[in-house]
């Protein structure tokens, strides 16, 4: 998928004893809590990455499955066979843990066009089916775009999409498949408040955030407080690397600040999928990924 785009809890509160009492220090949290985290968070890579000619669906699985990965996210649409794909995943016990919704740049639902929003819809809609019938419980979604400031601004992606995606929930509801919004660089949600807002809007737990700690590092809040300010919003998160000097740079190489991100999603008790999204490649390629995450998220 194209890059675009609180207060601080103190853990030692959250223990529910008294650290000092035995003498651990300021430090301990993060000790203490070391065993449990490193391995609550479950690691993925989108299948897009996973560029291996001619390998069948099951193939990928296996490969990735032999790295280290548990999980996968798919496009839809694609031409992947999502019936073949869920008994792939039934088979190599990769979870196919969410759907993108792979249109939303082109087929926007904040368009000017009715006409285009409605296609949106529909596609998100599919999107919804798919991830029901591979057992995935999101779908990701980039909900408009910014492009003009007459015809496509701010406060029209806000009510356009928002319109749109209710539109969409009763189906989510039915198919107990969550909407995940993803900020992006689409000159649309940059700060925490406005992503809880827009999340809050709904009113309605079938819509959440997808965090990417990598492509908000650009805005200036560190994805350490869009965690906590998410809280229990987050669905999932995926990252790639970012860097103020040099823009899109390997996994683990950029500015965003690992020990503070880990440190936040313990505050908010997040154990859930950690999804890779870089160019990938074939075997050599996925393992540096595998080697890389493992570093970042403290799995090794």
């Amino acid at each position: 998928m194209k890059p675009l785009d609180l207060n601080r809890r103190t853990f030692l509160r959250s223990l529910g004893f008294g650290l000092t009492a035995v003498g651990l220090g300021a430090a301990a949290p993060r000790r203490l809590l070391a065993a449990k985290s490193k391995h609550s968070l479950k690691k993925a890579v989108k299948y897009a990455m996973i560029q291996v000619p001619k390998a069948s669906i099951e193939d990928k699985l296996n490969l990735v499955k032999e790295l280290g990965f548990q999980g996968v996210e798919m496009d839809s649409p694609s031409d992947i066979d999502f019936a073949e794909a869920a008994q792939a995943s039934k088979n190599t016990g990769v979870k196919i843990h969410g759907i993108i919704d792979s249109k939303h740049w082109k087929i926007r639902l904040s368009d000017p066009d009715p006409a285009v929003r409605a296609q949106g819809l529909e596609i998100l809609k599919q999107a919804l089916k798919d991830a029901r019938v591979v057992g995935a419980d999101t779908v990701l979604l980039v909900p408009g775009q910014v492009t003009n400031p007459n015809t496509e601004n701010y406060d029209q992606c806000y009510s356009r999409s928002q319109a749109e995606i209710r539109k969409a929930i009763p189906l989510a509801e039915e198919l107990k498949v969550k909407i995940a919004i993803e900020v992006v660089w689409n000159d649309f949600i940059t700060t925490p408040q406005q992503f809880v807002q827009y999340i809050d809007d709904f009113k309605n737990p079938m819509v959440g955030g997808y965090f990417d700690c990598s492509n908000m590092v650009k805005y200036g809040v560190p994805p350490a407080d869009w965690i906590r300010a998410l809280g229990k919003r987050m669905l999932k998160f995926d990252f790639k690397g970012y860097s103020h000097t040099k823009q899109w740079v390997p996994i683990g190489e950029g500015d965003e600040d690992w020990p503070a991100i880990l440190q936040a999603l313990d505050d908010i008790e997040y154990h859930g999928w950690a999804t890779a999204e870089v160019s990938g490649g074939g075997r050599e390629q996925l393992k540096e990924v595998a080697a890389r995450m493992n570093k970042c998220l403290q799995l090794e």
